[in-house]
């Protein structure tokens, strides 16, 4: 029985850390601001190789055995996979996303990934769709709608880049959630994490090699470090630690803290005017994807007694 107060604290926990991945989208629009030298390719880069290494490092501290691992040719292949087509993906185009518009945007379009999950499900292993499953899906379409156009129909208010960007992020994101689901019933969620990050870090640097002269500046190393630690180390030991104390559907819950602190920044450091039908679009995604995690009170109490 977990104590009442634990279970509260790591709530709490759990919902810093989705501020957290908010707000380093935030430091990541800061950098592609300060020079164009600063890309996408490169941040991702340098934030997937630092942050591996560090989690594999963390993960032989634990005596998690990192290196054992790859000793299993298909778990290999399968955190091969995982960092190429789920982390690469989810973490390069929601960068792309933010440098062509902003990290509010971003976000809430990378929102949208659970619904690629189910059509994927729906599709491939003949899953049926609940009624609140069709009801979220037609309510996300509206919200992303309403965020694109200011709810006019003749003109659009984001590009079709950062469109473009976006739905490739809310792509990888599925592909990010979908692809380790069996693997991680086997080995630690932080040496896969680890071993996927440094895979897809060394792909990009050897699809894109050349680097330009980044600028030598404190803000650059400090929003960098900002984007590493605050954005990917320290939050996905929180939420790891998280789910031993809260039910996997109250932490996807409190993922809608991210793309509000993302808004909130992106509206008092960046001057984002946010239109009535942004907020509303806003909200309808964010309420859409957190509806996908309700499930019948018969089938909750099932999953906590299992």
């Amino acid at each position: 029985m977990i104590d009442p107060k634990t279970r509260r604290l790591w709530t709490f926990l759990a919902a810093l850390a989705a501020v957290m991945w908010g707000i380093s989208g935030l430091f990541a629009k800061g950098l592609f601001n300060i020079s164009a030298k600063i890309t996408p390719m490169w941040l991702t880069q340098i934030r997937l190789i630092i942050s591996g290494i560090v989690l594999l490092l963390l993960a032989g501290a634990l005596k998690q055995q990192p290196l054992a691992t790859l000793k299993n040719k298909h778990d290999a292949l399968v955190i091969f996979a995982y960092g190429i087509f789920g982390l690469l993906p989810v973490q390069l185009f929601y960068f792309m996303c933010i440098q062509v518009a902003n990290a509010s945007i971003a976000t809430i379009l990378q929102f949208i990934g659970p619904f690629f999950v189910l059509g994927y499900l729906a599709f491939t292993h003949k899953q049926v769709m609940r009624r609140l499953d069709i009801l979220a899906a037609i309510a996300a379409f509206i919200g992303v709608f309403l965020l694109s156009t200011h709810g006019q129909f003749d003109h659009l208010a984001i590009t079709p880049v950062a469109l473009f960007w976006g739905l490739l992020s809310a792509v990888g994101e599925a592909t990010y959630t979908l692809i380790p689901v069996n693997i991680v019933k086997r080995v630690s969620s932080m040496v896969v994490t680890g071993w996927g990050m440094l895979f897809a870090g060394i792909s990009l640097v050897i699809i894109h090699p050349q680097f330009q002269a980044i600028p030598n500046k404190p803000a650059v190393w400090l929003y960098t470090s900002a984007v590493i630690i605050i954005g990917t180390i320290i939050p996905f030991q929180i939420m790891a630690n998280a789910l031993r104390y809260v039910i996997p559907s109250t932490a996807s819950l409190l993922d809608a803290f991210e793309p509000f602190s993302a808004t909130v920044g992106s509206v008092l450091c960046f001057g984002l005017v946010m239109m009535p039908m942004d907020w509303v679009g806003s909200i309808l995604v964010v309420l859409a994807a957190m509806a996908l995690n309700l499930t019948p009170k018969q089938q909750k109490k099932h999953k906590v007694h299992e």
